[in-house]
């Protein structure tokens, strides 16, 4: 539901959803279960998850994969307006490539203190020293996030 151009907590569950299956793919793929999903004018205009492996690319990550899906549906290199959904807080390179790409919003499942550039470590999103920032919303299904990573770390132990 959209009011006044603020997305309600019930979107902001069902869209990191969305991330969560684009996560349970990566996880199937023998990716780290990271996944993003872009959101403009309630329609989610990209969806992506870790290719890394796959892809032999380290900079094949959820959110870098969706910001270049969602600027070719967009036709356009700026993404003012649009929300991105991500089961884990972004890396330097990703938070980076948001800000250069202007999303408006982020949010987070699950923070990432030993990577986690949105300000856990670093606070690229927020550093008003660059020219645009991102409101952030951490935490939304964060248990869930952190399950799915848990359970992926898990398992490759064994």
């Amino acid at each position: 539901m959209v009011f006044d151009g603020t997305i309600c907590a019930d979107d902001d569950e069902k869209y990191m959803r969305e991330a969560l299956n684009e996560a349970a793919q990566a996880a199937a793929e023998g990716e780290v279960p990271v996944g993003a999903v872009i959101v403009k004018d309630g329609r989610i205009i990209a969806r992506a998850h870790n290719t890394i492996e796959t892809a032999h690319r380290s900079s094949a990550h959820a959110e870098m994969l969706a910001i270049d899906a969602a600027e070719e549906e967009l036709g356009a290199k700026w993404l003012s307006g649009a929300t991105m959904y991500v089961t884990l807080e972004p890396c330097s390179m990703c938070a980076g490539a948001m800000v250069l790409a202007r999303i408006s919003r982020l949010v987070i499942g699950a923070d990432d203190p030993k990577t986690g550039a949105c300000g856990s470590l670093y606070d690229i999103a927020g550093d008003g020293k660059l020219n645009h920032r991102i409101e952030i919303t951490r935490g939304v299904l964060g248990d869930e996030c952190s399950a799915v990573l848990k359970d992926f770390f898990r398992s490759r132990r064994k």
